[in-house]
């Protein structure tokens, strides 16, 4: 008996190896799919403007990376005792106006000087809503109708709600695909729509939010633009299809789940080798994480020894791959 829809990956022309930069921008499944490949030591960078949903947020964030945009102090508001910026996620923000600045331009440089060498973007769009802001937010000293990333909390009344029309994410997109071929023409373009549901939207309009994206992606497809769509998206809403792969929310998928998505992901869009190493790694990683009930027996250091002659064997093999921390580790603590 088949307990699961069956679906089709097709893989990308091209699939991904060690050693080969990958930038990660987008909502905050983009992170699942980031931190499972850092883990693995794949050479990531993940939102460097910190967690992205909406199409014109994501966009807008590849061109500041692309032209190494800085950002000054009039581009910062305050409010609730703390300086934000309408670009950022909220990790940027702080109580003195130097620090949240200076964060926020250390980030663009370490975006922009990986941008340059990236062979992978891969992007996880969210949602088609948009906010903007109002003449009411002109008592912050706010830029009245931009589109910001973050609300932050600020008043309601700040902000007025609009869903995107697909012919403007259409737009947005292709520029931005442009842009970054442009600058990387060799690298290659993966886009997925995060399944995390928006239900504080309602859930009729979180789907009309996804069916924009879907449909705006399948636009770029007729059009010739070449990208690879990952379904990530699918995978939960329509393979695995059970609440018992959510988190208590309802909306986010639990660790189960991400964790079907990243399998997946590495099967269809990581090179063969690639993924034999990664199984490697992922052994390796979990004996560096491994905490002995009896750390100071022979037996123990007998099995650090070994797990850093892995790890050795394993970095002159593949000098791509950076395991200087667990030779680090593992040298230290079998006391080698």
């Amino acid at each position: 008996m088949q307990w699961q829809l069956p679906i089709h990956i097709k893989r990308p022309d091209r699939l991904i190896a060690y050693g080969e930069p990958v930038l990660l921008v987008g909502s905050c499944f983009t992170e699942h799919i980031g931190q499972g490949l850092a883990d693995l030591k794949f050479p990531v960078l993940q939102n460097p403007h910190g967690i992205l949903f909406g199409p014109d947020a994501v966009c807008r964030s590849i061109h500041s990376y692309i032209e190494n945009k800085r950002y000054h102090a009039s581009d910062l508001f305050f409010w609730q005792e703390c300086w934000h910026s309408w670009d950022h996620h909220s990790r940027f923000s702080s109580v003195d106006k130097e620090d949240c600045l200076r964060a926020i331009n250390e980030s663009q440089q370490v975006a922009h000087d990986f941008i340059k060498k990236a062979d992978w973007l891969i992007l996880t769009l969210g949602s088609s809503f948009c906010y903007r802001l109002t003449d009411s937010s002109d008592r912050a000293g706010c830029e009245i109708d931009r589109s910001v990333a973050n609300c932050h909390r600020a008043p309601q009344q700040w902000f007025k709600k609009e869903l995107l029309a697909v012919d403007e994410i259409v737009s947005m997109l292709r520029d931005c695909f442009t842009a970054f071929y442009a600058l990387r023409p060799q690298a290659r373009i993966i886009v997925t729509i995060s399944p995390v549901r928006h239900a504080r939207d309602g859930v009729v309009e979180n789907n009309r939010s996804k069916a924009r994206l879907l449909e705006a992606l399948q636009q770029l497809d007729e059009q010739g633009m070449p990208y690879y769509y990952f379904p990530a998206y699918e995978l939960v809403i329509d393979v695995l299809r059970d609440y018992r792969f959510y988190d208590i929310d309802l909306v986010h998928p639990n660790y189960a789940a991400t964790g079907f998505v990243l399998d997946q992901f590495m099967e269809h869009c990581v090179s063969a080798d690639a993924v034999s190493v990664a199984a490697q790694i992922k052994k390796l990683v979990t004996a560096m994480r491994h905490r002995p009930r009896q750390p100071q027996t022979q037996s123990h250091r007998v099995f650090l020894k070994q797990q850093y002659e892995i790890a050795l064997a394993l970095q002159q093999q593949y000098p791509q791959i950076d395991l200087s921390g667990e030779l680090a580790y593992f040298k230290e603590a079998s006391n080698l």
